[in-house]
């Protein structure tokens, strides 16, 4: 168990937005004094099913391991919107985690979600909403982004009331508007407040 408390920012990033806006929502986890950020990435997934990732990434946050997920005291979960949905990679790893939720461990936790799409209605909402539903699965509480802040009305880009979120024009555009940037270390910082609440 980690000594201090933390919000887990967990994700899948193809072209490195889902990466960027994690940085940024560990930007506002870190604004909330006794609330650590620990960021973590998933593995990818292939369909050649004799391949295997290697134990440690060649860049970027460590894989996250079940042990990180069932100790942290909230979870922020990223992943680009395919089709509408989470990326398999991200689903893959929340599949495996059967003995967390037959245990109760993420039971009151708070979680919340931010995604990337390369169209402005590319399906972030509804890929939010696909994190959502396993999350609710395992008893945690999922916070949205409230309209107190503001760039949830200015923005012409990303930005969600279900979630961050980040319009890439294209898929080599990790670049976050400052729009995006606030909303990301807003709900950093959200979660972290209610989740100190209820450690």
């Amino acid at each position: 168990m980690s000594s201090s408390p933390y919000i887990l920012i967990l994700f899948y990033s193809r072209h490195g937005s889902i990466a960027e806006m994690a940085k940024h929502i560990a930007r506002g986890v870190n604004k909330v004094t006794g609330m650590e950020a620990k960021i973590r990435q998933v593995p990818n997934v292939s369909s050649n099913t004799e391949s295997t990732e290697p134990a440690l990434p060649d860049e970027g946050a460590p894989y996250c391991t079940l042990d990180e997920l069932r100790d942290c005291s909230g979870l922020a979960l990223g992943s680009p919107s395919y089709f509408g949905s989470m990326a398999a990679p991200l689903k893959h790893f929340i599949d495996q985690t059967s003995t967390l939720w037959m245990t109760g461990q993420l039971i009151d936790k708070p979680a919340c979600g931010f995604t990337s799409a390369s169209t402005m209605h590319g399906g972030q909402e509804q890929c939010l909403h696909s994190m959502m539903t396993p999350l609710i699965h395992h008893g945690m509480i999922w916070l949205g982004l409230p309209y107190k802040n503001k760039e949830l009305i200015s923005t012409t880009s990303g930005g969600t009331p279900y979630g961050a979120s980040h319009l890439a024009s294209s898929t080599q555009e990790n670049t976050l508007t400052k729009e995006e940037k606030n909303l990301c270390e807003a709900q950093g910082e959200r979660i972290a407040s209610v989740a100190l609440k209820l450690v």
